[in-house]
């Protein structure tokens, strides 16, 4: 046998080594339980939106946070027509790794604190006399009844997460809704 020849079979046992070594180590710190929770974050009054950097704790409605696979802080909004409008777009591409919004059954929904909900778990009012940080907004609840009976007051549709298209939340002329702006 060649020294060439010993050379070439070392070095690619040891490629396959490594690479067998690299694909397993995902699997391993998954199994381990290794794998962090992703938790909402509260706002402050330093908090801004993503979109507009309006400071989330100056207006009302429902608020919502991303967060992103590689990205350690959230990004939020302050309205939830904001968030859907982001979501919904055919370029949004970032892996989403969960989707927070405040339920309007438990907070003011003037000055809304916490309470925050599974995105995907939750109901939404669309069409409701309520309005958020630029206008007409969807409002966000844990419970059903919760939706109903903000429905009963203030008007609306019912509508679950995946029913909310596109065209339901156009953010053109939003700021037109905004008199604090």
């Amino acid at each position: 046998m060649n020294y060439t020849c010993l050379c070439r079979r070392h070095f690619l046992y040891l490629g396959a080594a490594s690479t067998l070594t690299a694909l397993s180590l995902p699997g391993c710190s998954e199994r381990a339980g290794n794998t962090q929770a992703v938790v909402p974050m509260e706002i402050d009054a330093a908090t801004s939106c993503e979109l507009d950097g309006m400071l989330l704790a100056d207006f009302p409605g429902p608020k919502a946070q991303i967060h992103y696979a590689g990205q350690a802080a959230p990004v939020f909004f302050c309205d939830t027509v904001e968030l859907f409008n982001t979501l919904l777009r055919p370029e949004q591409v970032r892996q989403v790794l969960a989707v927070y919004v405040q339920d309007m059954g438990q907070t003011n929904w003037d000055q809304p604190q916490g309470h925050w909900i599974d995105a995907k778990k939750s109901f939404y009012v669309l069409g409701s006399k309520r309005h958020g940080s630029m206008g007409p907004t969807i409002g966000s609840f844990a419970q059903e009844p919760d939706a109903q009976k903000f429905i009963e007051q203030w008007g609306g549709k019912l509508l679950r997460y995946d029913e909310i298209k596109p065209a339901m939340v156009d953010l053109s002329g939003g700021a037109l809704h905004d008199t604090r702006m």
